[in-house]
């Protein structure tokens, strides 16, 4: 989910936390639950501090380890230490307990939309992106802005946050029968099918897909229970050449096949380099698809720029590669 939602979430598990009588009953634990479960409801995406570093990093790892089985049980463990530091006469179990809920629900809801998470980590590296909730979904982050004006307005927080989430599992569990419906409908339409990539759109009825055939990419969209076909690419391996050797130890060409298992490429020539290019094909928006890596390598086959992230436009493709390539 985007940080504002993964905020208002920390903030509805500290409402929550007054079921609790140990935090019911001691205002100076309830407060420090609370800061607890905003800290916690966020620290897996501290790892946006990667992309100081460079896109390639960023793309490689976040929503990795950091949201990782081993880094769930560190983020609660670190952050309830840290605010008990400040407030020693606390109940660091019920503490602990919250934080750690906040940490675990981040989590858990970043794995329903279709960028995913790796969250199954250390036991599997694979990305687990179910692909039915939206990144940001207006409906689930207006709930929780209802609820905070409730509470605000002298509501009773922790059974108003048990309305509001009990509301919001039904919400789920329909957004899952939708993806279900999809899905059954596209195998029927391509019994070939291998695998679909779906993304909600903020129109209930709309949604974005990509499916892989034995032989073919499709892009399409599904609204109302129709399928429109918008693109068809052949499904043709990465060629078995000196200039993909190359651009594969490229770092953000790495990246980007670590992270994309849908994606079609191209090999352009041009006077003194070659361009390897490749484009996701999950993410298409206004007719056109804006996550892409690109590598440049010379005749001598050396690597003189690459790039790879969200680009909407070839001119500020072009103005990326150049400030790549330039020294610092």
């Amino acid at each position: 989910m985007d940080t504002g939602t993964h905020i208002v979430m920390g903030v509805a598990l500290g409402g929550l936390a007054t079921l609790d009588p140990a935090v019911q009953q001691d205002p100076t634990l309830f407060h420090a639950v609370l800061v607890g479960t905003i800290a916690g409801s966020h620290a897996p995406d501290f790892d946006t501090v990667m992309k100081l570093r460079n896109n390639a990093t960023y793309i490689r790892h976040h929503r990795g380890i950091s949201h990782s089985v081993p880094a769930v049980i560190f983020w609660g463990i670190f952050i309830a230490g840290i605010i008990y530091m400040f407030v020693p006469q606390v109940n660091f179990l019920h503490l602990w307990l919250w934080t750690f809920l906040a940490v675990i629900l981040h989590v858990f809801v970043d794995i329903f939309n279709a960028y995913g998470t790796q969250a199954y980590r250390p036991f599997t590296h694979k990305w687990i992106a179910h692909g039915f909730i939206n990144t940001f979904d207006p409906y689930i982050f207006t709930l929780h802005i209802a609820g905070i004006g409730a509470w605000v307005l002298g509501a009773n927080p922790g059974y108003t946050w048990l309305i509001i989430y009990a509301v919001i599992t039904l919400y789920y569990i329909k957004r899952y029968m939708d993806k279900r419906e999809i899905t059954k409908k596209i195998k029927d339409y391509f019994p070939d099918t291998e695998s679909i990539a779906t993304s909600p759109t903020i129109k209930q009825n709309y949604w974005r897909v990509a499916i892989t055939t034995k032989d073919k990419f499709y892009v399409g969209t599904v609204g109302n229970g129709h399928i429109e076909i918008i693109d068809e690419f052949d499904r043709l391996p990465l060629p078995d050449s000196d200039i993909m050797e190359v651009a594969k130890k490229d770092k953000n060409i790495a990246a980007f096949l670590n992270f994309s298992p849908v994606y079609r490429w191209e090999i352009n020539d041009f006077d003194d380099f070659t361009e390897v290019r490749l484009i996701d094909l999950r993410y298409r928006s206004k007719g056109h698809y804006p996550f892409v890596a690109v590598v440049q390598i010379d005749d001598n086959g050396n690597v003189m720029s690459s790039y790879t992230g969200w680009i909407f436009s070839e001119q500020k493709l072009q103005s990326k590669l150049y400030v790549e390539e330039s020294p610092i």
